[in-house]
């Protein structure tokens, strides 16, 4: 898939305009772009507005990929709200868009964040151009190629009977409870990552591990990988690096727990049956 970085080129469909980890929505009354999101969020930018980003110099960084239909912008932190605008968490994005434009926005926001990180050549210190064929990052002096690099990491959904159990994490401000996940690690398989990281957290042992969906988390790059298992033993002993209480709940009486459009809140509600 190429990327085209051309001030002209923005004849998509569609534009993504990032601001941190906001995505920007237009307050309008088009009725077409009202069925691309919904009804009550507005629209996502017009080519316009796009183009006054650019004009504007408040944009880091941008990219289109026309055979996607789509075009992205990531706007400086300083940058105002833009006039009949508004930024929207994309994590609360997710829970109205549609599956197309879900997937593409998570594209968009994944790419730029490698593509700001990805700025040179780890063999020869190049400065490093956009591939004109590919995804990817070409060096013009040595000729390496460099490809968007996907963190594949798990998240289980234990229980034992009608009970779930959910943790607190150390290293996360909000004060939530979620499912154990982690990192896959070189050598082993998605199941055995399951069962290692709910031993090393939780303290337990379980079975029946299954996998039941995926979701591209753009945080920067991770594909997290979904199952459910079943507990077998064990007395919970968290791991007081990562976790700082494992609790066993029911699902009508719930703590706080990650918000709609998140894996995490699809495994505990149920939606991943």
């Amino acid at each position: 898939m190429s990327m085209i970085s051309n001030q002209n080129n923005f004849f998509c469909e569609l534009h993504f305009v990032f601001r941190g980890n906001d995505i920007l929505l237009e307050k309008d009354n088009d009725p077409l772009s009202k069925k691309l999101i919904s009804e009550e969020a507005g629209s996502l930018p017009s080519e316009i507005l796009l183009r006054k980003c650019l004009e504007e110099q408040i944009a880091s960084d941008w990219f289109a990929e026309p055979e996607q239909n789509y075009s992205a912008i990531k706007i400086e932190d300083y940058a105002p709200d833009p006039a009949g605008c508004l930024f929207m968490p994309l994590r609360s994005f997710f829970t109205f868009a549609s599956e197309r434009i879900s997937t593409l926005s998570a594209r968009a926001k994944g790419l730029l964040e490698w593509r700001n990180t990805q700025r040179y050549c780890s063999v020869c210190g190049s400065r490093l151009e956009d591939d004109p064929v590919q995804t990817a990052r070409l060096c013009p002096k040595c000729g390496h190629q460099f490809f968007p690099q996907i963190e594949p990491a798990v998240i289980v959904l234990v229980t034992d009977g009608d009970r779930l159990l959910l943790v607190r994490h150390s290293q996360r401000i909000q004060d939530i409870y979620a499912c154990i996940s982690g990192f896959i690690e070189y050598g082993e398989s998605s199941e055995q990552c399951v069962k290692r990281e709910v031993r090393e957290e939780a303290g337990i042992e379980i079975q029946n591990v299954r996998y039941v969906g995926s979701q591209f988390w753009p945080y920067p790059d991770r594909l997290m990988l979904a199952f459910r298992a079943e507990y077998k033993s064990g007395e919970i002993r968290v791991q007081p690096e990562e976790i700082l209480e494992a609790r066993w709940f029911t699902r009508d009486a719930l703590p706080e727990i990650p918000k709609p459009g998140s894996i995490a809140y699809n495994l505990i509600t149920g939606i991943y049956g």
